[in-house]
């Protein structure tokens, strides 16, 4: 854990244990069994059986629980590109936080960093929870450059070749988008919750840096809301090459059936079996006869031009 001592100015790293008069404390339960979840955040700190069992269990939506003399936050973060989200359950006393999760998150690093280097970065429990918080919205901020990026290229990939089967990953991806505006729109009221109700551990001072992020994810909302719309984009462009190239490939197809009817019907005459037909007698009838198509094949194909059919 991470001990704060305002006589000092100082953070350090320290064995878990309740803080000292004076002390602020960060502890980051990251991959904790149940047994030292309860043995923190029940006995240690005392805080509600309810408050236990959720970081113990922890399969809760975005939600946030005032008790006596804590608070339990439950909020997300995105641990990879693929829009993945972790569960973090953190706890805010007067002079403590706890953050709970299943498995090490990477982005808490950046705090922690941040608390052993820089003075006086940790001397509230408000400090550390806009910290976190704060990280878990920049981190939204990346993925959505991410999957704008993303976006363009699908589009680029189609336009090059209109084949491609994207409508497996287009529908994912809409799934997830939702998923993920879920889960942020409760974030979102969250923090308005955060910085507008007289939040407690929260100086007035440091409400503005909340509504920092609460504008942040306002505005990764209205990015997931555009893209998801966007995502149909993609389809339509695909289905509109598609009947494209299918509409060439049959005014192709037209062109040559127009092209072989007459001399079809010419060849189809002239293999009739009647034994009085006039032509067959004629020394160079055979090279009429292709004289004749090769003529009829040339005008159309001139008529074709003409009419800008090809």
């Amino acid at each position: 854990m991470l001990v704060y001592r305002s006589s000092s100015n100082q953070t350090i790293e320290s064995e878990i244990r309740t803080p000292a008069e004076g002390e602020m404390v960060w502890i980051c339960l990251d991959n904790a069994d149940a047994s030292q979840v309860e043995h923190v955040v029940g006995q240690l700190y005392h805080c509600h059986p309810l408050v236990v069992e959720d970081c113990v269990k922890l399969n809760q939506r975005p939600k946030l629980d005032r008790y006596k003399d804590h608070v339990f936050i439950t909020f997300f973060a995105v641990v990879d590109k693929k829009l993945n989200t972790a569960e973090i359950g953190i706890v805010v006393g007067e002079n403590f936080v706890i953050t709970v999760s299943k498995k090490p998150i990477p982005l808490l690093n950046g705090p922690q960093e941040r608390f052993l280097k820089a003075e006086e970065s940790m001397h509230s429990p408000g400090k550390i929870l806009h910290r976190i918080l704060d990280q878990c919205v920049d981190e939204y901020t990346d993925i959505i450059n991410h999957v704008e990026d993303r976006v363009d290229r699908m589009e680029q990939r189609i336009f090059n070749n209109p084949y491609l089967n994207v409508a497996k990953e287009i529908f994912q991806l809409k799934r997830t988008f939702h998923k993920l505006r879920r889960t942020i729109a409760e974030e979102k009221t969250i923090l308005g919750t955060i910085s507008h109700q007289n939040f407690p551990f929260i100086t007035k001072e440091a409400e503005v840096y909340f509504i920092d992020i609460y504008d942040h994810v306002s505005r990764v909302l209205d990015s997931l809301d555009v893209f998801r719309e966007s995502l149909t984009g993609p389809l339509e462009l695909q289905m509109s090459m598609k009947s494209d190239r299918m509409n060439q490939i049959m005014k192709t197809l037209t062109i040559l059936s127009s092209i072989f009817l007459p001399l079809t019907f010419i060849v189809g005459l002239y293999g009739m079996n009647f034994k009085n037909i006039p032509e067959l007698s004629w020394d160079f009838g055979y090279a009429y006869v292709w004289a004749v198509m090769i003529a009829i094949t040339v005008v159309m194909w001139l008529i074709f031009k003409w009419k800008r059919w090809i």
